[in-house]
């Protein structure tokens, strides 16, 4: 579903450009992700990877620390919103931020073969970066991140 409604918003987004002379989905990149030539700085496939990796593994990390049962209530959107906006700072310039693979397949769509090429590289990357966080969460930090209902849930049963 996230995938059907990134293409959609992209798709939106495609129709809005196109009303301007000349716009050229193709040429401009239209916000896709790359490396390589279609890297906004050039920046290699290793590079796409491991920021692509590294930055989803500590977005992954600060969610599952904001979220806590142990965090502080209240604070975790500001954290989340926080955290994404400096990963957008960082990688833009490299890759043009991925870390979410329903964002890059949404305009990919619509700027060519090129981008399509590589769209393969800000599914895997991202899905990785998730499962490092994810498998070493626990470890890093010491909690458990099982929210109340679960925790509840197998206390009752």
């Amino acid at each position: 579903m996230l995938v059907i409604g990134a293409s959609v918003a992209g798709g939106i987004l495609f129709i809005i450009a196109s009303g301007q002379p000349g716009f050229d989905a193709v040429a401009s990149g239209f916000a896709t992700n790359g490396y390589g030539e279609l890297s906004p700085g050039g920046y290699s496939l290793v590079t796409a990877l491991t920021i692509e990796v590294v930055l989803t593994a500590i977005f992954v990390w600060v969610i599952l620390g904001v979220t806590s049962n142990q965090a502080p209530k209240g604070f975790a959107p500001l954290a989340i919103g926080l955290t994404l906006t400096l990963i957008h700072l960082i990688s833009i310039p490299v890759t043009n931020t991925s870390v979410n693979p329903a964002r890059s397949l949404g305009v990919a769509w619509f700027a060519g073969a090129g981008p399509l090429s590589q769209v393969w590289l800000f599914i895997v990357a991202p899905i990785v970066g998730a499962l490092i966080a994810g498998a070493t969460y626990g470890k890093l930090t010491g909690d458990t991140p099982v929210t109340e209902s679960v925790q509840r849930a197998s206390t009752e049963a």
